[in-house]
Formats: structure tokens, sequence, C-alpha cells
């Protein structure tokens, strides 16, 4: 099992570096793990949703490999690098959609039972692009709360995974997250109170 993790280790430190096929040969390896995570991004979506968690995975693949470089030290790195592709992905999804229905706004997306006990002042449902749209408005206000938003609301990771991730303290994430949650509190509860006027 530790060779496997070393395997993986290095891999991904050579895709880092800039070997484009190092993903590729590391990918069996680590497919399980994506598409659990493709799947809890999946979760948040509207019933119904047109894409499935293989082939968000492979797209979400497609783009990661297609990136020239990608600053990735350890495992928690790249799955953090592989939960912003995929909602990369989602995001571009809704957009073509709501594109292909002249003007209509996109299903909306549910929160999930984490992220609604979290949010609890924001609608029950938010509309994917409000949330891309508020996670952006965050994260040219605050890059660090913007990225922890999205490694503990898309990439489901823990408060030491993200502490982890970003190199910070327990304390910082948690500070961060208490921050940001109420900013996008009150942005995607206008949002949605603009939405229904």
């Amino acid at each position: 099992m530790a060779s496997a993790e070393s395997e993986v280790t290095a891999a991904l430190a050579a895709w880092s570096a800039g070997d484009r096929e190092a993903l590729a040969r590391v990918l069996p390896q680590i497919y399980d793990e994506l598409r659990v995570l493709a799947a809890q991004h999946l979760r948040k979506e509207r019933a119904g949703h047109t894409l499935q968690a293989t082939a968000l995975v492979n797209e979400a693949f497609l783009r990661l490999a297609g990136r020239e470089r990608v600053h990735v030290e350890a495992r928690v790195q790249f799955f953090a690098v592989a939960a912003q592709a995929m909602r990369r992905v989602l995001v571009d999804h809704a957009r073509r959609r709501q594109a292909g229905k002249r003007g209509g706004r996109e299903t909306p997306l549910p929160l999930t039972e984490v992220a609604a006990a979290e949010l609890a002042a924001v609608p029950e449902e938010v509309d994917v692009l409000d949330v891309e749209a508020a996670l952006t408005r965050l994260a040219a206000l605050d890059p660090r709360q913007a990225r922890v938003v999205e490694l503990k609301f898309f990439a489901g990771m823990e408060v030491e995974e993200i502490a982890a991730a970003l190199d910070v303290s327990d304390s910082t994430v948690r500070r961060e997250w208490r921050m940001a949650r109420a900013w996008l509190r009150l942005q995607l509860a206008g949002g949605a109170a603009t939405a229904r006027g």
C-alpha cells in the first residue's frame, strides 16, 4: 500500500514539474477517489442532471491534463485542484444549458446537508451560476477565503485537510470559513430575493 501511495505522490510531483503524461500514468490508482469527488459534486446538482460521475471525471481529467503548469506538492492539493476543475466543468455546463434556454435560468442547485446547515440563512436552493458569481466576487475580495469555500463546499474537505492544502493553521481555516460563510449568506440570500422579485 505504501509503495502505491509513493507511486501516486511521485507521479503527481512529476506532473507538477511538467511531465504531462504523469497524470495519465497515475489515473488508474486515483480514479475511484475522483469518482467519489465527482459524485459529491453531482449530489449538489439539480435532479436529472445530464452529466454522470464518469463524464465529470473525464472532463475534469482532460482539463487537468491540458494545463501547462500546476503546483501540487501533496495528494490533498491534487484533489483540491481536481475539485476546482470539476466545479469549472459544472459551471460551464450550466452556462451552456442556460444559453440553450435563450436566457432562462438554470434549475436551482440544492445545497448539501452540510452546506445547508452551515449556510442556514441561505435559501433552500440556489442556482449554480449564482454560487459561481458569488465565489468570483469573493475571490476578488479575498482569494484565500474563496479557496476555503471551494475546498470545504466543493471538495468536501475537513478543516485539517484544507489547512494542509493551503499551508495555514486550522484556526485560520475556521476563521476564514466563518467570515466567508457570513459573506456568502448575504450574497446568496440577496441573489435569491432578486431572482424571485
